[in-house]
């Protein structure tokens, strides 16, 4: 399988690890027993910290651990020179950030405050054209961009508010990246994940109904896991996957075909 993957040795750079439950963690497990070699970026010094004990913790190796603010166009700009300069180029990247704030997911969609919309925008989706810019001149060999979205992109999901809006641009976003990202053989891909505990789903009122949903009505009567998040993107990130790109990828127990 590995030599099917080859995976192995390729720098990936993974960002969005908050803890052990982040998306972004599920997926740096399942590519470090593909053998790549794991570049991570933190923006605040607390999330550095999480991420070192899980580091230790799980006994995996980082090749480069660098600061980078994605609301900031320097700050994107400053990591991915210094991931370069650390670990050369870059075959993979694995965009898993979103971020909107508690009180534009509490009340009305409709009183949602002009700031509050352009911060959730700006995080969760211009942020990967911001990184993949960045990225572009150190993916040399061509590679491949992943991003994590979810079924509020395309559903008026109760609860989801404005983090659905800012996900549906950032689906709309993988495919006029992956359009422009093309003719340098690199792909840009989305995986929509069901459900999951992660730190940033604590602010989604309901998510705890989200979660029953699944396990009624998909057709694999359960919930998904962070471990086949992770290997979903493990696939899009290697070979098996070279001819794909622009796509949204359900990881959600098939609970998306059900009307």
């Amino acid at each position: 399988m590995e030599d099917l993957l080859q995976l192995k040795n390729k720098n990936i750079v993974v960002m969005g690890v908050a803890n052990e439950r982040s998306l972004a963690w599920g997926v740096a497990k399942s590519l470090s027993k593909a053998g790549a070699k794991l570049t991570f970026t933190y923006r605040k010094e607390r999330s550095l910290n999480k991420l070192n004990k899980l580091l230790n913790d799980n006994n995996i190796h980082a090749e480069v651990v660098v600061a980078c603010d994605v609301n900031n166009d320097e700050s994107i700009k400053h990591a991915f020179t210094e991931i370069n300069n650390q670990v050369g180029k870059i075959d993979g990247l694995v965009h898993s950030i979103a971020f909107a704030n508690a009180e534009d997911l509490k009340g009305d969609f409709v009183e949602t405050s002009r700031s509050g919309y352009a911060f959730a925008q700006d995080t969760s989706a211009y942020s990967l054209i911001a990184v993949a810019r960045e990225a572009k001149p150190y993916m040399t060999d061509g590679g491949s961009i992943i991003t994590m979205s979810a079924l509020g992109a395309e559903r008026a999901l109760e609860g989801y508010k404005v983090m659905g809006v800012a996900k549906a641009a950032l689906e709309s976003s993988v495919k006029y990246l992956a359009l422009d990202l093309g003719k340098d053989n690199i792909r840009v891909n989305a995986i929509s994940a069901g459900p999951i505990r992660t730190l940033a789903a604590k602010g989604i009122p309901s998510f705890n109904e989200m979660l029953r949903g699944i396990e009624e009505q998909s057709p694999l009567k359960r919930n998904v896991t962070q471990e086949e998040v992770g290997d979903m993107t493990l696939t899009l990130l290697s070979a098996l996957s070279r001819g794909v790109t622009g796509e949204v990828v359900h990881v959600d127990s098939g609970y998306n075909i059900m009307g």
